[in-house]
């Protein structure tokens, strides 16, 4: 496979409650300014029928998703509850000190955000799902913070068990093990806040840490109960919940 040096896989045979995730159907990914000519040629003949770009409208015209056909339907979903988008509030919660503790805490803080920053958009995603409109690309700038947050909750509808979606999750600290491999930590710490965090901070920023989604569950719970009640609150009822864990699940 081209892609097992990104933050990228299809989540096809994770186990759920009454099956397997079904291959080919949902992929996870990062943005596209680090697929090489290579990798982008793949995705031209994988067939991709829909594309879910939850990356701000910034983030998107500086690497847009232009190796696509006409037959893939892109949807640029603003998620802005990320701490690239923070701008100048991130930059004041970060030179605050420089304990990891205060980058963990506002990594989950923003997690919890995501969470609300999503609700408009499930009815476009599940749409599209449902449309037949697969295989279905989630992607954000890193692939592991909003579309983190998303493709937990999506595999957590088809039914995913907790333990299994944190599993997929921590795979994707292959993003920031790239960013310390090829030298771009520190140009991307500039550009976003324009100090250099400390290295705990660092780590906590561009990491994966299982808590990040436990806030997330943990927001859930405190104002809709469950996941269930959750997508009901943003326009999925029960019976549209059920097709889409059909869609999703052999």
């Amino acid at each position: 496979m081209p892609f097992t040096s990104l933050n990228f896989r299809d989540l096809g045979g994770i186990p759920a409650k009454s099956g397997l995730v079904r291959k080919g159907v949902l992929f996870r990914s990062e943005g596209p300014r680090n697929f090489n000519p290579d990798q982008l040629a793949a995705l031209q003949g994988m067939g991709f029928r829909s594309i879910v770009d939850l990356r701000s409208a910034h983030e998107r015209k500086d690497a847009p998703h232009d190796w696509h056909g006409p037959d893939c339907r892109w949807l640029g979903l603003d998620v802005n509850a990320d701490l690239r988008v923070f701008g100048h509030d991130g930059r004041e919660r970060l030179i605050k000190g420089p304990e990891p503790e205060i980058a963990i805490t506002t990594m989950a803080e923003t997690y919890r955000e995501v969470v609300g920053a999503l609700m408009p958009h499930w009815p476009v995603i599940a749409a599209a799902l449902l449309d037949g409109e697969v295989p279905m690309m989630l992607n954000c700038t890193a692939g592991k913070d909003r579309t983190g947050v998303a493709i937990a909750l999506l595999l957590e509808l088809a039914g995913v068990s907790r333990d299994e979606i944190v599993e997929d999750y921590m795979r994707s600290s292959i993003f920031g093990d790239n960013l310390v491999r090829d030298g771009e930590v520190e140009p991307g710490m500039m550009a976003s806040f324009g100090f250099m965090p400390s290295a705990g901070q660092i780590d906590a920023l561009i990491g994966v840490r299982a808590d990040y989604l436990e806030a997330v569950w943990d927001e859930i719970g405190k104002r809709w109960s469950d996941v269930p009640g959750y997508f009901e609150a943003a326009g999925l009822d029960s019976a549209m919940q059920h097709r889409l864990r059909a869609e999703l699940v052999d």
